[in-house]
């Protein structure tokens, strides 16, 4: 088995590049494997560690079709409905809440009125 080629902190060859920065240009792993790794040191901990990619094997992305929208559309109102009120937050619920701040927090004055 091969080991990756290790790179300190800012120098990394020309070529090689993070996921984040073929993404920035357009671009992605197209199934390639890991490249190289880059380290960053820290004091207290072990180093910080990012994975490189060879920007001439990436592919362009690929482009999104009227049914992907949709499917992201639909997800993305899925994490805005409440499941204890059934409404539309207008915001994405938190999955540490589970439900809409109203529902999480109810207002005792609120209950108090009703009655």
């Amino acid at each position: 088995m091969a080991t990756l080629p290790v790179y300190r902190w800012r120098l990394a060859p020309d070529g090689y590049v993070t996921r984040r920065q073929l993404r920035a240009c357009g671009l992605r792993p197209g199934g390639q494997c890991v490249a190289a790794q880059l380290e960053r040191p820290r004091r207290r901990r072990g180093p910080l560690i990012a994975y490189l990619y060879r920007v001439d094997l990436a592919k362009p992305v690929r482009p999104m079709t009227p049914g992907r929208w949709a499917a992201l559309g639909k997800a993305n109102a899925a994490r805005r409905i409440c499941p204890e009120c059934r409404t539309d937050a207008g915001y994405v619920i938190p999955r540490s809440l589970g439900t809409c701040v109203t529902c999480a927090y109810p207002d005792p004055a609120d209950s108090a009125r009703s009655v």
